[in-house]
């Protein structure tokens, strides 16, 4: 029996679904749930609604992957997909959380940061690129800063951790190193990983229990399925927003102006490219 209450601060997982989803399973409902994201980007825009969407999780546990169907059949002008590189040397003279908060949403604008200011909770934790000092800091303000400067001005923040298992995240690495189309999401960076497996297993499990609070809670992914798990990220993210779909003005098509005297068909200069296929 589930326990009716849960201890403050504690995060309960969901036991996760079993067995393979089909290829054609998961585009039929991935379709569905796209349907909806263009109905919430409607909504969004007429309403003036401000949205923050964090992807973190372990290497290889699929960030890119959900946010990439998220923005497979919507408009960049309205959810924007924001992966910040290593700070420049500017960057890291400035307050933390600066070079992020640069990227917040202005009215009707999703932000879905791949990625987040936890870079400090995490991989600037375990590679000893953070003081203790900043660390313990960050663990006390991010928080604050989420209630104050995100949530009681009006932005919905959703924060969600993407998971995978040791044996998963290094099948996953060793397939990245047989295909040529993977490569560039390998680094020295990121294959460490593997080795401080236990290292970022602490980290996170600190980061998530100093940071998982009612105004922002922290949304745990089962990522070992991955058709799954983007299945399940979208379709939470779709029902914790109370977006209503909007009536569209749909444009009607206007009969063709008459062709002119003298026109011709083709636009008469430039060079067509070769057609290979």
């Amino acid at each position: 029996m589930l326990k009716d209450k849960q201890k403050k601060g504690e995060v309960t997982e969901a036991p996760a679904g079993s067995g393979k989803v089909s290829r054609k399973e998961f585009e039929k409902e991935l379709a569905k749930l796209q349907v909806e994201l263009t109905r919430l980007q409607t909504w969004v825009k007429d309403k003036g609604a401000r949205i923050i969407v964090v992807f973190e999780g372990r290497d290889t546990a699929g960030k890119g992957g959900v946010i990439s169907r998220i923005t497979a059949r919507t408009s960049p002008r309205i959810y924007r997909h924001v992966a910040l590189p290593a700070p420049s040397d500017r960057e890291k003279t400035q307050v933390f959380m600066q070079r992020y908060i640069a990227h917040f949403p202005a009215a009707g604008e999703i932000v879905l940061f791949d990625r987040s200011w936890y870079n400090r909770a995490g991989v600037e934790r375990v590679m000893d690129f953070v003081t203790d000092e900043d660390y313990e800091r960050f663990l006390t303000m991010a928080p604050i800063v989420e209630r104050e400067m995100i949530v009681n001005n009006g932005i919905i923040l959703r924060k969600y951790f993407l998971d995978v298992s040791q044996d998963e995240q290094r099948r996953r690495f060793e397939a990245r190193i047989k295909d040529p189309v993977k490569h560039w999401k390998l680094s020295p960076m990121d294959t460490e990983s593997v080795r401080r497996w236990w290292d970022y297993t602490e980290a996170y499990q600190r980061m998530i229990k100093a940071t998982h609070t009612s105004w922002a809670p922290w949304h745990i992914v089962p990522a070992d399925n991955k058709r799954r798990a983007r299945l399940n990220l979208i379709q939470h993210l779709l029902d914790s927003i109370p977006y209503k779909k909007v009536d569209v003005d749909l444009p009607k098509i206007p009969k063709v102006q008459r062709r002119p005297k003298n026109a011709t068909e083709g636009l008469g200069s430039g060079q067509p490219i070769p057609n290979h296929y």
